[in-house]
């Protein structure tokens, strides 16, 4: 396991689990490995068992001697030294140690027992055995079965000289702890008889306040932890049945929520004996795991306890425990995280999401181990948090909005240092942030995207650069930018040509010029220039589009075209708002972000790839044409013979130009009724083909738009919802937020009509307060970064009878100086009801 280095002071030690070396000088003794967590042999962790003499010294000392560090543990007093002697503590994956024959699980227990029952009698029990209160051992909890011959003698000859010893130890703690008194027959587990109810537990602690005696509540905890088994005994609902479906954990939650809601108010010595406890459980080998083995590991991943960072420790072995779970069993506890309530399951989200923050960040490095040694601890939290996230994506409606898994923490890192690690796994191994794109925020995600798009458009202005002075010309600034120059006369035509001429050029910075316009594009040029564009295309009248009042959404006309580039346009413009932080006012359905990402990358050097077809549900028609999908959800709720009432087949009638087509949904779909066993797959075709085939031109134009401009690996890690906050904005105001980034011209703050116009905005109605930013930004909605990355602007006019007007392309609004708050809101509200929303009929 240890080989010499050339250098005499060091050796190189190399992980037995994951062959991970490391350098390490000579006469030290490493226990963990800093990458995967797990211990290098059992023996370390045995010799290393007398470390916790110190942690119990306080409370079983005859005498009451204080520890010496007591002052000096800040952060958690005894909490705190059980957590630094479990980063040295853990189960190993192998039972063998260097230069030994293999032990059998039992042996391991004895060898455990004669190491920590030597010296000071004030240390906690034999980590991997059990005692009865009497002295009397029973066979430890085993997967496999009963002891081989060989544990079974081994057993019989330690346990007599342990007796007394075991004794010495539960006479002078102060609570007598009730261990396993299961036994293996027959290859089946006997489990312990635990009755005790949330009532009983409660009338106990009333009891214990009463008296000051808090024995039997210390007891129910402390054996409640002490092992899987114990764990089961006590919250499985019914321990003779084995639960061994993904619908049914079989755990009593009101229970555990019970059990831990009154451990937060227990004394500290009963949280410290409830965490000895845990400690016990999980340096128990449980290979192969077991479904209890499972809920144990969900029972003690809502213990509260582990939001105190001097917890950290015991809380890292039980990620990394979990985490190393297979994937068979990762997916009985995604289903039944499921069954978690949304409380629940949001403060595990946010004890992970600590653990993660504090990992990275810690406000007392000294409190925690050396980030060198813990290195499995991130990865192992991050997986967890995505087991949580997997249960979350299975439920419909979600347990909680994707949003709270985000870890804001995470903005502060290198986050091309992430992403390159991700995409060079060959040269830059390592875990990365990128491989679990869920916990990245939006902000985050659209800094990689932006930052590798600038890195393109470096390396595509570069290029113009060398073939300038290859021709022999001279350089100019122009050639770093995209230009476009427009009529407005023929705007639509005019963007078409100037693009589709510069497509090599796509990925640099916008500049706009309108054509027989003075004027140098500061950004109010560029943005004129999406909205008046936007606002054309859209147009009922233009026939791209169509528009559903009821769900609010524009959609693709199926009407087919000579041409498509329009289509491209569009995907086009939507690429360079992304890039270019402009947000567009665009009102597409979420399925359509869901289309843009199918696949999220271009299938590279395939032009005849398809793109833009995703699977589809009535939930998804209902967002865009609601009345039809009422009517096809309608049809799947009829009672009554559908067939003779309906006297529908497998085809559907479009309208085009004025013209009425029938189009068959499969194979001679004329001659198939529609009936009441074959009406789902009717609604599925139906509904395929409005969102996927009547449209699949159109879209595939639309795609292939979008991603030639905004094609990057990035991509992957976006949602559809994200893609919509990227190009759309973020629906949610605050206008406070938006009171502080305003700047003036001709008022100041503390003039008495914009005291009047913020009074006014802070009390209308959210609708109303989109009406006005849509008013005088273009847009109902906010950059993905919030209010602080926009500029607004409120200009003095004379004419208290004028209505306020705007500038959109400069987020000014113009408004006059009231006399009077009541003028100020009727005037206000007047304007904004009655402007023309751009892209809206």
């Amino acid at each position: 396991m240890a080989a010499t280095d050339s250098r005499e002071s060091s050796v190189s030690v190399t992980c037995p689990t994951c062959d991970h070396s490391v350098p390490q000088n000579r006469g030290s003794k490493r226990i963990i490995c800093p990458k995967c967590g797990n211990f290098y042999d059992r023996d370390s962790a045995v010799d290393e068992l007398r470390q916790i003499r110190r942690v119990n010294r306080e409370k079983h000392s005859p005498n009451g001697i204080k520890d010496k560090d007591e002052d000096k543990d800040k952060s958690g007093g005894t909490l705190s030294s059980i957590a630094n002697f479990f980063q040295n503590l853990g189960p190993s994956r192998k039972t063998k140690t260097p230069g030994s024959q293999p032990r059998s699980d039992s042996e391991a227990s004895s060898h455990l027992s004669e190491s920590s029952t030597k010296g000071s009698s004030t240390e906690l029990p034999p980590i991997n055995q059990s005692q009865t209160p009497t002295g009397k051992r029973t066979p430890s909890y085993n997967v496999n079965g009963p002891l081989s011959p060989r544990a079974a003698e081994k057993e019989k000859s330690v346990s007599k000289g342990d007796n007394q010893r075991v004794n010495t130890w539960a006479q002078q703690a102060d609570s007598n702890i009730s261990q396993i008194t299961a036994s293996a027959n027959n290859n089946k587990l006997v489990y312990p008889v635990r009755t005790k109810t949330a009532e009983q537990l409660k009338e106990d602690v009333l009891l214990a306040k009463e008296s000051g005696n808090w024995k039997v509540v210390q007891d129910f905890y402390a054996t409640t932890f002490e092992s899987f088994l114990e764990i089961n005994a006590t919250f499985k609902r019914d321990p003779s049945k084995e639960y061994k479906t993904v619908e049914e954990p079989g755990l009593k939650f009101e229970l555990v929520h019970m059990v831990y809601e009154i451990l937060l108010k227990m004394p500290q010595e009963i949280q410290k004996v409830v965490l000895k406890s845990v400690i016990n459980s999980l340096l128990k080998d449980k290979r192969p795991h077991t479904k209890d083995d499972l809920r144990a590991y969900l029972v003690l991943l809502q213990n509260p306890q582990f939001e105190n960072f001097s917890t950290y420790v015991i809380f890292a072995h039980l990620l990394r425990q979990i985490a190393a779970l297979t994937d068979h069993d990762h997916h009985f506890l995604v289903h039944w995280m499921k069954g978690l309530k949304r409380q629940v399951f949001q403060k595990i989200i946010k004890r992970l999401q600590n653990f993660i923050s504090i990992r990275l960040f810690p406000p007392k490095p000294q409190d925690l181990p050396p980030m060198a040694k813990c290195t499995w601890w991130i990865p192992s939290a991050t997986k967890v948090l995505a087991l949580l996230n997997a249960a979350n994506n299975l439920t419909s409606p979600t347990i909680v909005q994707y949003t709270e898994f985000y870890n804001p923490t995470l903005d502060h890192l290198d986050l091309m240092a992430e992403y390159y690690t991700w995409q060079n796994p060959s040269s830059c191994a390592g875990f990365s942030f990128c491989q679990y794109p869920f916990i990245l925020s939006i902000n985050a995600k659209r800094t990689v995207l932006q930052r590798d798009s600038e890195q393109q458009m470096i390396i595509m202005a570069r290029r113009s650069l060398v073939a300038k002075v290859q021709r022999r010309q001279m350089p100019d600034v122009g050639m770093l930018f995209l230009n476009l120059t427009v009529r407005r006369s023929h705007l639509v035509s005019d963007s078409l040509n100037e693009i589709a001429r510069k497509q090599h050029d796509l990925k640099k910075k916008l500049k706009v010029t309108f054509a027989g316009e003075p004027g140098l594009d500061m950004g109010g040029l560029t943005k004129e220039w999406f909205l008046l564009l936007i606002r054309q295309i859209f147009h009922s009248d233009y026939g791209m589009f169509t528009y559903d009042k009821r769900a609010g959404v524009h959609w693709f006309s199926s009407a087919q075209c000579e041409s498509y580039q329009e289509f491209n346009l569009v995907g086009v413009l939507m690429g360079l708002a992304v890039y270019n932080s402009i947000i567009l006012d665009i009102h597409f359905p979420p399925c359509c972000f869901k289309k843009l990402l199918s696949p999220a990358v271009v299938p590279y050097n395939n032009p005849q790839a398809m793109v833009g077809v995703s699977t589809m549900s009535l939930e998804d028609l209902k967002t865009v044409q609601a009345d039809v999908a009422f009517g096809l959800q309608d049809l799947l709720d009829y009672d009554g013979d559908v067939e003779e009432d309906f006297g529908l087949s497998f085809q559907v009638s479009v309208t085009e130009f004025g013209l009425v087509k029938t189009i068959d949904l499969k194979p001679n779909g004329s001659n198939i009724p529609v009936t009441t066993e074959n009406r789902k797959e009717y609604v599925q075709l139906y509904v395929d083909w409005i969102l996927n085939k009547s449209v699949y031109h159109q879209f595939q134009a639309f795609y292939h738009g979008f991603h030639s401009v905004c094609a990057s690996n990035a991509l992957i890690m976006l949602r559809p919802q994200e893609v919509e906050m990227l190009v759309c904005g973020n629906p949610i105001l605050d206008m406070n937020e938006l009171r502080k980034v305003t700047t003036y011209d001709g008022y100041t703050p503390q003039d008495q009509v914009v005291k009047n116009f913020w009074e006014v905005v802070l009390a209308l109605s959210n609708d109303l307060q989109k009406r006005l930013l849509l008013f005088t930004t273009g847009s109902d909605r906010i950059p993905v970064g919030g209010m602080s990355e926009m500029t607004f602007k409120i200009s003095r006019v004379g004419g208290t009878d004028l209505l306020p007007m705007s500038h959109t392309c400069f987020n000014m609004l113009v408004l006059p100086a009231y006399k009077s708050k009541k003028t100020m809101k009727q005037k206000l509200i007047h304007a904004i009801q009655n402007a023309e929303g751009f892209g809206l009929e």
